[in-house]
């Protein structure tokens, strides 16, 4: 790597500054910091502008932020602080922008029961996140007899009214992405891949079946353009059909407009002591050892407290049987992992309506962590200041002790260790 301060090689013999290439790790550490969760932000502008939602002022902090990342225009570790919590900000901004273009679009999500078995006949299974492929695939499948399952983080797309218009979208098959080389083997449908959550390379067994659209591309698999799916139809009618298999019902669709319909039933079981504590246990999931830890913390959940969850970690506990408080299931899924905006709001009205702020409220948030957008979204809940919050299983590789120190000092941030006793230290607090 290059150092711009002495033109040299970053860190050897004739690197005599301190720049942000090689001697500064925790200036290196915000960098990287900031770079993930403007990918995050991307992320999320990308899927909004696709539906013609834009925010020239997410556009400009974008520019500003990388802008801050390629050149050694800053050694001051307290002006990367800011830049990263702003970072937070316009992550908030972008998740709203983008919860408007889907409401405006498909309406606002209500909570809805579905299957995740296979209906007999052709099958198309869609993963990924973009809403809007789904919309048109399911538009252009309409009369064609072809089923269409969602995967992973297309669950809570059953929730949206003018998709669950469409009587062929049949129901949710898998779980989260780290499963597809074995889900993708037993599914003999098409599959498309809409956004990056694609394991590579495919097995040879569905590589010949595996289509990628937008900015998805895999070595061996077809490519849609402009959303036209005649491809994936046709290739659908010649395959092995499904099996009638009904599987277990599970419940998605408790956007934040849903759940503040609840408001007042909610604010009651908490004054009554019928519910004790809110936890919000979600963010992504991935293959590596300790994730169990996420069902073991969900399973030990007293039955007196309702669990909020989002983005593809809810496949750890989802199927699970969490029963209800006074009417009000205890398992809310609120969506994908941009609907972190919901569960932002949701914490925010019930704060408003027992006079305190987000951290006065029976609440602790306990995320996995993995990609890019569980940054961006980690950056937010800090840009809010919310406190004790629990990210795991392995702390975040690229944020140095120094910078970790920091945000444990200033946020109380904490990683996962035993779940029973983060309950219950949780429980306490």
């Amino acid at each position: 790597m290059f150092c711009y301060q002495c033109e040299q090689t970053a860190g050897g013999k004739g690197c005599t500054k301190i720049g942000v290439c090689g001697k500064n790790e925790d200036v290196q550490s915000l960098q990287d910091i900031l770079l993930f969760g403007l990918k995050g932000i991307a992320a999320y502008a990308y899927h909004a502008r696709e539906l013609g939602a834009i925010d020239k002022s997410v556009d400009a902090f974008m520019h500003e932020a990388l802008f801050k990342t390629v050149t050694n225009v800053s050694f001051d570790l307290n002006q990367y602080l800011e830049m990263v919590l702003k970072c937070g900000e316009i992550n908030i901004k972008v998740m709203e922008l983008l919860d408007k273009a889907h409401t405006q679009r498909f309406g606002n999500p209500v909570p809805t029961e579905v299957e995740t078995g296979t209906r007999k006949g052709p099958g198309i299974l869609i993963t990924g996140h973009d809403l809007l492929d789904l919309y048109e695939l399911l538009k252009q499948t309409e009369g064609a007899g072809i089923n269409i399952y969602t995967h992973s983080e297309m669950l809570p797309a059953h929730g949206y009214p003018e998709l669950k218009k469409f009587k062929h979208l049949a129901g949710n098959y898998g779980g989260a992405w780290q499963e597809q080389k074995k889900e993708f083997k037993e599914f003999s449908g098409v599959i498309l891949a809409t956004t990056n959550c694609v394991l590579i390379p495919p097995e040879n067994s569905y590589k010949d079946r595996l289509f990628t659209i937008g900015i998805t591309g895999v070595p061996g698999a077809l490519h849609v353009k402009n959303r036209d799916f005649s491809a994936l139809i046709e290739k659908a009618k010649f395959l092995p059909e499904l099996e009638d298999a009904p599987g277990k019902k599970i419940m998605t669709g408790f956007h934040h407009t849903a759940v503040l319909g609840l408001a007042d039933k909610i604010v009651g079981a908490v004054k009554a002591g019928k519910i004790r504590h809110f936890f919000l246990i979600g963010g992504c999931d991935g293959a590596k050892p300790g994730r169990n830890y996420y069902t073991e913390f969900a399973e030990s959940v007293p039955k007196d407290c309702v669990i909020l969850t989002l983005a593809c970690g809810k496949y750890r506990f989802n199927k699970l049987d969490f029963g209800n408080i006074e009417g009000i299931p205890r398992l809310l899924d609120v969506g994908q992992c941009n609907n972190a905006y919901s569960a932002i709001q949701i914490a925010m009205a019930l704060a408003q309506a027992f006079k305190t702020d987000v951290n006065g409220l029976p609440l602790t948030l306990v995320l996995s962590w993995f990609e890019q957008k569980a940054v961006a979204i980690l950056l937010s809940l800090l840009y809010l200041g919310i406190k004790g919050m629990y990210i795991g299983p392995t702390p975040p590789a690229f944020i140095s002790g120094n910078v970790f120190k920091i945000l444990q000092e200033k946020f109380d941030l904490r990683l996962t260790g035993d779940p029973k006793k983060d309950l219950e230290a949780a429980l306490n607090k």
